[in-house]
C-alpha cells in the first residue's frame, strides 16, 4: 500500500512540473492519464482502508474517513482532467498565447488536485492545516488565471476571506495542541490517534474553543454561513474545471478538517456540544442558500449557492449523530462531488455554446445540445435529490437519521429548505433548457463543442446511479467503518 500512496502523492505533483515545461498537447495528455490513474490508485486503497488504518512514515495516515474524501477528490480530478481537453480546445484557435496559458492551467490544475489528495492523508492537525492552506494559495491563482478584472477581484476577495478563516483555523490548532499538551506532554505532534486516545482526559475549555474556531475557520473554506461570501464570486469567475474542483472537492476537504476536530471534541466533551454547533451553522447555511437560489441570474453563481446548500446539509447531518445519518453524510460527500462536477461541466458547455453566463442569455439548451442539455438537466435533478440518484439516497438517510434521533424539528426544517432550493434550481434549469433566450443574436447550430466535454459527465451520471440504486459492497463496508470511526451512537 505504501507504493500506491506514494504514487498517489507523487504523480499529480510530477505532472504539474511536467506541465510547466512541456508543450500544451503533452500537458493535457499527461494530465488526463494522471487524473484517471489517481482515481484507480484510490480504488486500490479502498479494500485495505475498509479493514484497517494505513499508517506510514509517521505523517501519512489513511483510515476509512480519509478514503471517502480521497474517493470524491480523485473521481473529480479524473473527470475534469478529461473534460479540460475539450474545454481548452477552442482556445487553441482563438488565443495567440494558448500554449503559455495551457501550461499554467494544467500545472495549476494538477497542483490543486495534489493538495486536495494530500490533505486527507495527513496524520495530524498541524499538517492538515498546512495542506488546506496550500489549497488556498493554488486555488486562488487558478481563480485569477483568466486575467480579467472580475477574476482578479474574485481571487483577491477569496484570498482575504480564506486567509482570515485559516487564521482562525490556526488558532484552533494551537488550542488543540494546548489541550493535548496537558495530557500528552509538550512534545507530542498533534496526531489524531493520540488526541482521540487521550480524549476523555483532555481539558474541556480549550477543546470547546478549538472546535468552534475550527468550524469558523475551516467553515470559511467549506462555505458555511456567515463566512461563505467568497464562494459565489470565485466559482463564477474561475475556469469551469476549476469551479468543479472547488465545489465538489475543496469544500469537501474543508469539511473533512472539521470532521477531525469533531472526532476530538466528541471524544473529550461528548456529542452534544459539537452537534449543537454544527446544527446552528448548518441550518443558517441551508436557509441562506435556499433563499438565494430563488433569485440568481448567473448560472455559475446559481451552482455556487447550491454548494452552500449542500454544505449546510452535511453539517446538519453530522449534528443528528445517528449511524444512518452519518452514513448518509459520507455518501452525500461522494454523490455531491459527482453531481456538482456534472452540473459545472454542463454549465461550462452551455456558457461555451451561448457565450454568456447569464441565465437569461441561455435558452433552448435541450434542443441545441443533444447530449449536454439532457445531461445538465439530469445533474440538476440529481442535485435536487430526485430518485434514483445518489443524493436522494444520502438525503433520505440523513432525514431518517434525524427523525430516528428525535431531532424532528431540524429534520422538518431540512426538508422544507431543501424543497425551496429545489424550486430555485429547477426553475433556472427549465429556463435554460426549455425556454427561448431573451435575445437572438443569431442562429446557433445544433451540436456539442467537444466530445471530451461529454464523456466525463456521462461517467458522472453512471456514478450517481450506482450510488443511488446499489452502492458496491466495498463502498458500503468503507462507509460503515467510517461511521464507526466518527463515533456514531444509536
Amino acid at each position: 500500500m505504501l507504493v500506491v500512496i506514494l504514487l498517489l502523492l507523487g504523480a499529480p505533483f510530477a505532472t504539474a512540473l511536467v506541465s510547466l515545461r512541456a508543450p500544451a498537447a503533452v500537458a493535457q495528455a499527461v494530465t488526463a492519464i494522471t487524473g484517471v490513474g489517481s482515481f484507480g490508485l484510490v480504488l486500490a486503497l479502498i479494500p485495505a482502508a475498509t479493514h484497517r488504518d494505513l499508517n506510514y512514515l509517521s505523517y501519512l495516515r489513511i483510515d476509512a474517513v480519509s478514503a471517502v474524501f480521497l474517493l470524491a477528490t480523485s473521481f473529480l480530478y479524473a473527470a475534469v482532467a478529461v473534460y479540460s481537453v475539450g474545454y481548452l480546445a477552442r482556445s487553441r484557435a482563438s488565443d495567440a498565447d494558448f500554449s503559455r496559458y495551457a501550461r499554467r492551467f494544467y500545472a495549476g490544475l494538477n497542483l490543486f488536485a495534489w493538495t486536495m489528495l494530500a490533505a486527507p492523508m495527513m496524520s495530524n492537525l498541524a499538517l492538515l492545516w498546512i495542506a488546506v492552506e496550500v489549497t488556498t494559495v493554488v486555488s486562488a491563482l487558478l481563480v485569477a488565471i483568466e486575467d480579467t478584472d472580475g477574476a482578479a477581484e474574485a481571487a483577491w476577495k477569496y484570498i482575504l476571506i480564506a486567509s482570515a478563516g485559516l487564521g482562525l483555523a490556526l488558532l484552533a490548532t494551537i488550542f488543540a495542541y494546548y489541550a493535548g499538551a496537558q495530557v500528552l506532554g509538550e512534545h507530542y505532534n498533534l496526531s489524531f490517534t493520540a488526541l482521540l486516545q487521550a480524549g476523555p482526559r483532555l481539558p474541556h475549555t480549550p477543546v470547546r474553543l478549538a472546535f468552534v474556531l475550527a468550524v469558523l475557520g475551516f467553515g470559511t473554506k467549506m462555505g458555511l454561513f456567515p463566512v461563505h461570501t467568497w464562494l459565489p464570486d470565485a466559482h463564477s469567475e474561475a475556469p469551469t474545471p476549476v469551479s468543479a474542483l472547488l465545489s465538489g472537492s475543496l469544500l469537501a476537504v474543508s469539511f473533512y478538517a472539521i470532521l477531525r476536530y469533531y472526532q476530538v471534541a466528541t471524544a473529550a466533551l461528548g456529542p452534544r456540544f459539537p452537534r449543537d454547533v454544527l446544527l446552528v451553522f448548518g441550518i443558517a447555511s441551508l436557509l441562506l442558500a435556499a433563499l438565494y437560489l430563488l433569485d440568481q441570474r448567473d448560472v455559475k453563481r446559481l451552482l455556487a449557492y447550491s454548494s452552500v446548500e449542500h454544505m449546510g446539509i452535511l453539517a446538519i447531518g453530522v449534528s443528528f449523530g445517528a449511524p444512518i445519518a452519518l452514513a448518509g453524510v459520507l455518501l452525500h460527500v461522494l454523490a455531491h462531488a459527482a453531481a456538482k462536477g456534472n452540473a459545472f461541466m454542463g454549465a461550462g458547455v452551455l456558457v461555451r455554446k451561448f457565450g454568456s453566463k447569464r441565465i437569461a442569455g441561455i435558452g433552448g439548451g435541450l434542443d441545441l445540445l443533444p447530449w449536454s442539455g439532457p445531461l445538465f438537466g439530469i445533474a440538476v435533478l440529481a442535485l435536487c435529490a430526485m430518485p434514483p440518484f445518489g443524493i436522494f439516497r444520502s438525503e433520505f438517510e440523513i432525514v431518517e437519521g434525524g427523525f430516528g434521533a428525535s431531532a424532528n424539528a431540524p429534520a422538518a426544517v431540512l426538508i422544507v429548505l431543501v424543497t425551496v432550493a429545489f424550486l430555485g434550481l429547477s426553475v433556472a434549469a427549465n429556463r435554460m433548457l426549455l425556454m427561448p433566450r431573451d435575445r437572438s443574436p443569431g442562429a446557433l447550430s445544433r451540436g456539442e463543442p467537444s466530445a471530451w466535454m461529454v464523456v466525463p459527465v456521462v461517467a458522472g451520471v453512471a456514478v450517481l446511479l450506482v450510488l443511488g440504486i446499489h452502492p458496491p459492497a466495498d463502498l458500503t463496508g468503507l462507509l460503515a467503518r467510517a461511521v464507526h470511526q466518527l463515533g456514531a451512537v444509536t
